[in-house]
């Protein structure tokens, strides 16, 4: 599909509606009375020592955002009042009361200050607005009771693909606070950057801080940049953004990488390496000028350029690399106050540990079974460490391979496999599942600019739980919360990252805060409006595809080709009209107003397009009919639960995945597991090839398949070989999708059955090595 924005300002306009109440995250308790309190420049807002920044936070929003200057007092005895008041009560959570005397906060400090960004929901969402209310802002009278469900509510920025000031990351950790989170996990030191400075190592900022280049492009891109990049935060700098969140009740969880992602501080330090004398592996399409020379000339360890998994990480085998590592640490946790230290701990490739004689002797001394256990060695003695220090070690879930730390928290973002895995063990767990909490990945089913990849629409991010079906309601209870993570390999700049969270923050905080019982879709949707206005107030730049005109395939009750279904959420639009997507020469008509789905039976490219507010909203889809579309399909094994696609249906639906892996619900996708289909094309006949079209990303531990079989059968039981082939013809796009052609011997079948092999273990020297390698299956085309 490709989709066409016709924007000029606002996607669209909604009147203030009445007294309705949108509140995000939704409050445990709410009801709302009749009438209203004024406030106006005779307001005082009424505080007590322990609420004098949430105090001087409301004074300076309502200045800012509605123009009023309210006075702050420590006592009042008039009635035209916001009182913020100090209990022990809440725990975290909050009363608000707005009645016509005044309004009412009460709860501990944290509570107040989360009472405070309800009651900032209650304001006007413009300016204009606001300003035309002749200084007087009517709030509706009602009652809240309120509190988190879960006590981990956070969102993660990646400063170290791309650079961001102390500015942004305060603009960030603002955002954060208008929805209720309240922890904010700083990614520092990576492959590609360490940001972070070290006094006793001045070289990891100095020489680990910047890259000579960047590849152009999504991996594996197009060459190289060739601009220095990079950029660092002093220590100084770091105190002033962990008050800054402090302030606003957010705990800052520092993460240092080790033993993987250490490109970096190896550039700046050769001698963490378990080879010294080796230099730094970049492809030759990806490496920059620079670079070549400073290889050339003898610097051989380089900060990475690119982006993936490399097999230069931190040597377990020598001591040198634990007094580093914890002379950091010693330097790290004073600018912390947080409890919680995170090591990373995920994609450490064992490929020098195997070959390092360090490591292998220290494998052979503390007779450990292989590498793997020497990564839960390594992740123990930091742990340890840690511990001694009053640190909690968290760490991606790759720390539960060759055993898990006595007391480490487990960030689970592999799936929900490695949080159920932990909190069976009664470890703490924060789930970031990739699929729907990587922020990062697209949230729109046509992509508008590069992304890592993806779809997270904001439908599935609302639609999560953090506490797995698995769990019992004990093991539920070790499951602390949730995050949502910002890779920033793709987005270079502060508009793309507001692009990339905004709206789907609005329903993270909601997953987090409300009740499961209370969640609700369709409520949200009517709420979500007003929050989207909030965001054009502040400032913000968010994406609009939540307003897309969205289109389904869906199969027919008699399988006699597909539907064409359209959707748009807004309730209240122009109708949508459909065409068909003109030949060249030709002027795009699209006349056909949509009433009900469409069947289609034959090859086609339609288009259908739709108008709200005077803005027009695009999207067309190409068929590839043929005698497997729409047909009844089932498969032997089940895709896995990251990439279930339509089920079965995705492979027959008459869609080729032309975007890749900007279109992810177009795979069934199998991690480690072969695919076997069986097709009933309904009566006997006659067929002579088949085409698998499926996909390679390597960098993505997505490999294609080692061999693709096709066999007929009359009656679904005896099945007779047709082709066999291991040719995997990769297509220009760029995409990584391929295809893999079958033509044989005209035969009569009723039943076809397509066998795809995985590639099974991921080769050594790849992303990935070792574990089971990713199958992406796309469209099969019998003919």
């Amino acid at each position: 599909m490709k989709k066409i924005f016709l924007i000029a300002t606002l996607l669209f306009s909604i009147a203030a509606i009445g007294q309705e109440v949108n509140i995000i995250p939704q409050p445990k308790s709410l009801e709302i009375k009749s009438g209203n309190f004024q406030l106006d420049q005779n307001t005082e807002i009424v505080y007590s020592s322990r609420n004098k920044f949430s105090a001087q936070y409301l004074q300076h929003y309502i200045n800012e955002n509605l123009g009023i200057k309210c006075l702050l007092k420590t006592e009042s005895k008039t009635d035209n009042s916001i009182w913020l008041i100090a209990t022990v009560d809440y725990n975290g959570g909050y009363s608000l009361e707005v009645n016509q005397k005044g309004i009412r906060i009460a709860g501990d400090s944290n509570g107040v200050f989360y009472g405070v960004q309800s009651l900032i929901q209650l304001f006007p969402t413009s300016k204009i607005q606001a300003k035309t209310s002749n200084n007087k802002i009517s709030i509706p009278q009602l009652t809240i009771t309120d509190s988190p469900r879960f006590p981990y509510r956070g969102m993660h920025l990646d400063v170290c693909r791309h650079f961001f000031p102390v500015s942004f990351v305060k603009k960030y950790i603002d955002y954060l606070a208008l929805h209720k989170l309240n922890i904010f996990h700083w990614h520092l030191t990576e492959d590609q950057g360490w940001r972070i400075e070290i006094k006793k190592y001045p070289e990891l900022t100095k020489i680990g801080g910047w890259r000579n280049g960047t590849i152009i492009g999504r991996y594996p891109g197009t060459g190289n940049d060739n601009i220095h990049y990079g950029g660092s935060y002093t220590q100084e700098e770091i105190k002033e953004v962990v008050q800054y969140a402090k302030d606003r009740f957010i705990e800052v969880i520092p993460e240092i990488e080790m033993p993987g992602h250490g490109s970096a501080a190896i550039a700046a330090y050769p001698w963490l390496s378990c080879f010294p004398e080796k230099p730094t592996e970049i492809p030759k399409n990806m490496i920059s000028n620079k670079s070549v020379e400073e290889q050339k000339n003898g610097r051989i360890k380089l900060v990475q350029e690119t982006w993936g998994v490399f097999d230069d990480i931190f040597c377990a085998g020598k001591d040198s690399t634990f007094l580093f590592l914890q002379n950091v640490i010693d330097e790290v946790i004073p600018l912390f106050p947080s409890k919680y230290f995170h090591i990373g701990g995920d994609e450490a490739p064992k490929t020098h540990w195997k070959q390092c004689p360090n490591c292998q002797k220290r494998i052979k001394e503390l007779g450990l079974k292989d590498e793997h256990e020497l990564q839960s060695w390594f992740v123990q003695r930091i742990e340890k460490y840690l511990n001694s220090k009053g640190k909690t070690l968290i760490g991606w879930d790759e720390i539960l391979e060759g055993g898990l730390a006595p007391n480490a928290v487990v960030m689970s973002w592999r799936g929900e496999k490695g949080g159920i895995e932990a909190a069976k063990q009664k470890h703490n767990v924060i789930m970031t599942p990739g699929s729907p909490l990587y922020f990062d990945h697209t949230q729109s089913e046509n992509e508008d600019s590069v992304t890592f990849g993806g779809y997270n629409p904001i439908e599935k991010v609302y639609a999560y739980d953090p506490i797995p079906k698995e769990l019992t309601e004990a093991e539920g209870k070790y499951i602390l919360g949730a995050q949502a993570n910002v890779w920033a390999e793709y987005i270079g700049n502060e508009k793309k990252v507001e692009y990339t969270i905004f709206p789907r923050m609005a329903a993270l905080s909601e997953i987090l805060w409300t009740p499961k019982e209370k969640r609700d879709w369709n409520d949200f949707e009517k709420r979500l409006p007003e929050q989207i206005k909030r965001y054009e107030m502040w400032g913000a730049n968010y994406s609009k595809t939540y307003f897309d005109l969205k289109a389904t395939v869906l199969p027919t009750e008699d399988y006699n080709g597909v539907l064409w279904k359209l959707s748009v959420n807004l309730k209240n639009h122009d109708p949508i009209f459909t065409g068909h997507v003109p030949q060249k020469n030709q002027y795009l008509k699209v006349n056909d107003i949509y009433e009900a789905p469409l069947r289609i039976v034959k090859s086609d490219s339609l288009i259908a397009a739709y108008k709200t507010d005077g803005f027009m909203f695009l999207i067309n889809q190409k068929f590839s009919i043929n005698k497997a579309t729409g047909k009844k399909i089932t498969l032997t094994n089940e895709a896995a639960k990251n990439y279930p696609g339509d089920g079965a249906f995705t492979l027959v639906n008459g869609v080729i995945n032309e975007k890749g892996f900007a279109r992810t619900k177009e795979f069934l996708g199998f991690s480690g597991t072969d695919c076997e289909a069986i097709i009933d094309l309904g009566e006997i006949q006659e067929i002579s090839f088949v085409v698998l079209n499926t996909f390679n990303r390597t960098s993505s531990w997505i490999w294609r398949p080692k061999k693709a079989e096709v066999f007929g059968s009359e009656n679904g039981q005896t099945w007779y070989p047709l082709k066999q082939t291991e040719d995997f013809v990769k297509d220009k796009s760029g995409t990584g999708h391929g295809t893999m052609i079958m033509p044989f011997r005209k035969t009569f079948a009723k039943f076809v059955k397509v066998v795809v092999t995985n590639w099974g273990e991921i080769p050594e020297g790849n992303p990935g090595a070792g574990k089971k390698a990713w199958l992406f299956v796309d469209e099969i085309e019998v003919n």
